[in-house]
Order: C-alpha cells, then sequence, then structure tokens
C-alpha cells in the first residue's frame, strides 16, 4: 500500500518531534504548546519548509531550527548544505493563492529573458572587507541584520548617503551573504533607472505582467539610487505593485538613496511612507582613522605592497580626500602613476611625491591645514548634528543654520570656489552657495550671538 505525499511528511514530523524530546532539546510542554499545529509543508534534498500557526508559534520553533535541521538530516540521511524556512500559515496561505501553475511557467520563461535578469552583484563587496567606522557603524550592523534574517526585522532597510560612501557596497554585501547562507534564496539587485528601462521595454513587448511575478518570485530585492525614480509615474505604480507583494510575503527590501526618504522631490506619498515605516540609517563621510584603514584596504587590494607607501603619505591622503571613498581611491591611483613617472629613484613612494602629486587636487588650504570635512564636522559637532544632516536636503531652521554657517567659513578659510563648496554639500548649485554666504554676512551685521558662535567654532576648528 502506497504512502501519499501527506502522510509521509506528517511521518516525518512526528519523528523529529521524537528526535527533540529524546535528545531532551524542547521540553513536553513547549512540544505540545508551540509544535501541536506546526507541520511539515515540503522537504526535497535541499530545503524544508515549516509551516507554524502565528508568529508567536514561528518564534519559538526558530529558535530551535538548528536542531530540527540536524534532526532531518540526521533522520533521512540528507546530504549536506541543507537548509529550513520557517513561515506562518498567513503567509503559506498568500503564496498558494498566487503560485498557480500559470504563474510559474510565467516565471519560468521570464527567468530565461535577459532583459529580466538582475544586474550583477559584485563578489568582492562583502561585509568582510567593509571599513567600519563610526561615519557608518549604525548602518552596517543594520545590513548585517538583515543579511543574517531576511525578511524578518528592519523591513524595509533604507540606507542613504551622499555618493562614494559605500552605500552600494552595503547593499551588494548583503546579497553576497544571503548567497552564501541560503543558497536557495533568489535575490535581485538593481538600479532604479535601470528597472524604469527594464519597466519600458517590459511594456513594449506586453510582458509587464511577468516581468512583475518574476520580481515578485525573488526572496530578497536590493535597489540602488531610488531617487532617480522620482518623477516616473508608471515605473512607481508598478514598483508599488512589486513592493507590496514582497512585504505582505515577508520578503527582504533593501533601499539605498543619497538622501531619506521624506527629502526626495517627486517620488509619491505613498512610496514615502511605506520607505519610513522601516528603518533608515545613513551614512556620512569618514573621519580621519576609517579614512585611513580604507585607503590601507584600497592600497593591499589593489596587489600594492603597503610598506612601499610613506606613513605621512597615507596620512597627507586620509585627511585631505577623506570627502568619500572614491575620492581615496582617485588620489591613491594618481599617487601611484605620478610614482613611477616621476620619482627617478623609484623604491618606496616618499612624502614629497604624494604632496607633489596632489598639490593642485588636494582641497586643503596650504595655511591651515583645513579641509570642507573637518569644518562640517566641527559645526556639527557644536550643533550637536550629523554631518549627513548638515550637508542633506533638511531645511529646519538649526539645520539649515548650520548649514549656512559651515558653507560661509569653507569660503571664508579655504577660499574655494562657489562650485567646488558645492560639490562637497550634495551638489548644490553656485547659487545657492553664493546666498547662504550672504545671508551669514548679513546676520553677523546685527546678530551677536551669531558672532559669538562663528568665534566658538572657528576656536574648534583650527585647534
Amino acid at each position: 500500500m502506497s504512502i501519499n505525499k501527506d502522510q509521509y511528511l506528517s511521518d516525518i514530523w512526528k519523528r523529529v518531534i521524537n528526535y527533540l524530546l529524546e535528545h531532551q532539546n524542547v521540553s513536553p510542554e513547549i512540544i505540545d504548546t508551540f509544535f501541536h499545529d506546526t507541520y511539515l509543508y515540503e522537504i526535497n534534498d535541499q530545503k524544508a519548509i515549516v509551516v507554524t500557526p502565528n508568529i508567536v508559534s514561528r518564534e519559538i520553533v526558530g529558535h530551535q531550527s538548528d536542531m530540527i535541521q540536524a534532526a532531518l538530516v540526521d533522520l533521512l540521511d540528507i546530504d549536506a548544505p541543507f537548509f529550513m524556512e520557517i513561515i506562518q500559515q498567513s503567509e503559506l496561505s498568500s503564496m498558494q493563492k498566487k503560485m498557480t501553475p500559470e504563474t510559474y511557467e510565467m516565471i519560468a520563461e521570464a527567468e530565461d529573458d535577459p532583459e529580466f535578469q538582475s544586474m550583477p552583484i559584485q563578489p568582492d563587496r562583502t561585509f568582510d572587507n567593509f571599513i567600519v567606522g563610526d561615519c557608518n557603524r549604525e548602518s552596517q550592523a543594520a545590513a548585517l541584520a538583515c543579511a543574517y534574517k531576511p525578511g524578518t526585522a528592519f523591513n524595509p532597510l533604507f540606507i542613504y548617503g551622499n555618493s562614494g560612501l559605500g552605500k552600494t557596497h552595503l547593499l551588494m554585501a548583503i546579497g553576497n551573504y544571503v548567497k552564501k547562507t541560503y543558497p536557495t534564496k533568489k535575490i535581485y539587485y538593481i538600479e532604479s533607472l535601470k528597472f524604469v528601462d527594464k519597466v519600458v521595454k517590459a511594456i513594449q513587448n506586453n510582458r509587464i505582467d511577468a516581468f512583475k511575478q518574476f520580481i515578485c518570485s525573488m526572496d530578497v530585492l536590493l535597489v540602488d539610487d531610488i531617487q532617480f525614480l522620482a518623477g516616473k509615474e508608471k515605473s512607481h505604480e508598478i514598483f508599488f505593485s512589486i513592493y507590496n507583494e514582497l512585504f505582505n510575503n515577508h520578503k527582504q527590501i533593501c533601499i539605498a538613496s543619497d538622501r531619506q526618504p521624506k527629502e526626495i522631490k517627486g517620488l509619491e506619498e505613498r512610496l514615502i511612507t511605506r520607505f519610513s515605516s522601516g528603518l533608515s540609517v545613513g551614512i556620512d563621510s569618514p573621519e580621519f582613522e576609517t579614512s585611513l584603514a580604507i585607503l590601507r584596504s584600497k592600497i593591499k587590494n589593489s596587489g600594492n605592497d603597503i610598506s612601499d607607501m610613506d606613513e605621512q603619505g597615507l596620512a597627507y591622503i586620509a585627511s585631505n580626500f577623506s570627502g568619500n571613498v572614491r575620492d581615496l581611491e582617485g588620489a591613491w591611483n594618481r599617487v601611484l602613476f605620478y610614482s613611477i613617472m616621476f620619482q627617478k629613484d623609484g623604491g618606496s613612494i616618499k612624502f614629497e611625491t604624494v604632496v607633489n602629486a596632489l598639490k593642485n587636487q588636494a582641497v586643503v588650504s596650504d595655511k591651515t591645514g583645513l579641509s570642507p570635512n573637518k569644518i562640517i564636522k566641527c559645526v556639527a559637532d557644536y550643533y550637536g548634528l550629523t554631518r549627513q544632516q548638515v550637508t542633506g536636503k533638511t531645511r529646519t531652521k538649526n539645520i539649515a543654520n548650520a548649514r549656512h554657517i559651515s558653507i560661509y567659513l569653507c569660503r571664508k578659510l579655504l577660499n574655494l570656489s562657489y562650485i567646488r563648496i558645492g560639490d562637497e554639500f550634495g551638489g548644490r548649485d553656485h547659487s545657492t552657495i553664493i546666498s547662504a554666504c550672504m545671508k551669514v554676512e548679513k546676520q553677523m551685521k546685527s546678530d551677536s550671538a551669531m558672532n559669538t558662535a562663528l568665534e566658538e567654532i572657528e576656536r574648534l576648528i583650527v585647534n
């Protein structure tokens, strides 16, 4: 007499329960209360799906996931690696409703369509080689938590910060971590402009439903530069539909932007609300110690010997090009080129070589040794703000005042061009920079508190 699938799965689950009791891993009271209505829904030689009746049971059963996994491997003699997913009954019901035979066929066809595929995730962007400092510690921890347990906490994760600070690295690190830890999970990485392009082509080819179903079949969605989705109404609609489907099925969504959700003009309010409902974390420009660590890592990873670089030269680069990681890389590449071409005696790269290579590049005053990054940090510290707030788009009175002072001091102490200062403050137009300087100068004529603040901040900067 043959055994049907349901009976087979039920028998296996009973054997798992007995295994847990025999090994005294779970008390009978816990089994009776939280495992009673839990069951094995699916199993093959790679993965098992366990269904629980509610979120409480899911949490309790989840605490024993390693032991349950070990029991299944042992009882069924399965070769590792073997993975297990624990879901709620409500999630299963939604999955069964949506995943009709037609949907499966549509997704299968989409998987073979190059127009639908994820953008590549660079394998060298990992948590292991992401340099952590005060500027990015919070965002790194949040990203790692999402990768460790996708879809269970911090959903969506929204990472914001200026260009070149490591947002893309963190998104790809999440993808690489999930890919390594959960090989059966499907990951999709896309830049928002590329998403818009795919939507347009899918509509033109009458395949937009297939495109939506394909992305909705993913376990982790990673979206870069979401600010470029602003103003794209049809893409808003498609993305909103995909977002809701993934979120409702407890799939992990991670988004990166150059500004906070509420500061993205042209983005639909319903998207802003959903992005803000998760966890938003910012990345600031690296402080000196982190810049130096990043620089050392970049030199090492490029195949060069760090011992061939003068320590004072390393400190010079880290001090003057700490605005973002790309600036550090560009400065190092210029120094390397200059040393090969013009340091006649060869050998270790000397401090003089570094200074000569970067003398027309460094954002630094010869008289003071200051940089915009130091000025912004001092102003931010004085007013109890973050660098991101000072250089961002928020217009509340206290933040705008700190921003204007930072701009004014960059002009006064470094004599930078208005365009160059605008680049330091999120790509602002030079007319905005001129206006900020004029506001401070006007306020100084009648506001003694402003003059006092400027004097105190300047003392902090030069010390």
